[in-house]
């Protein structure tokens, strides 16, 4: 993990500025996901019914694999130096395109489309964010994803 300044933050504006390292989705992960949010349909949960889908196995919720973007920010983008802290202010679109499959792999490619101070010491960000899935030519998500950094 590296620690840029703000002014090099901003100097990556339209480029790539961090990947994270690969996730597993196995299914004890799908089971707690499931378990948390009450989205226990079988497709997700029941590895038998799920053999006679289209997908042959058990999927990740879509919000799952969502949810996984924070843990991959944390590891695969930059911090900022002298940030007090960062909230996540949402999203402007969010595309689901492949399922990731039980027991694949997913990381996350996070380019800076934005970075502007609104009110001193408040920082947004914007991050157009790629899912990918090991072995595969599409991505499960992608999505543009708005922070705000606080120093």
């Amino acid at each position: 993990m590296t620690t840029r300044s703000r002014d090099e933050m901003a100097d990556l504006v339209g480029q790539e500025a961090g990947v994270s390292r690969w996730f597993t989705v196995d299914q004890a992960r799908i089971d707690a996901f499931a378990d948390v949010t009450e989205d226990h349909q079988y497709i997700h949960t029941d590895p038998e019914r799920a053999k006679d889908t289209p997908f042959g196995t058990t999927i990740a919720h879509g919000f799952l694999t969502l949810s996984l973007l924070s843990a991959m920010l944390y590891d695969g983008a930059p911090r900022v130096e002298g940030a007090k802290m960062g909230v996540n202010y949402g999203f402007d679109k969010i595309r689901f395109l492949s399922p990731v499959k039980c027991g694949q792999r997913v990381r996350a490619r996070f380019a800076l489309a934005e970075w502007r101070e609104g009110k001193p010491g408040e920082i947004t960000n914007r991050w157009k964010v790629t899912v990918e899935i090991e072995g595969s030519d599409r991505p499960a998500l992608i999505a543009d994803w708005i922070g705000r950094q606080y120093f």
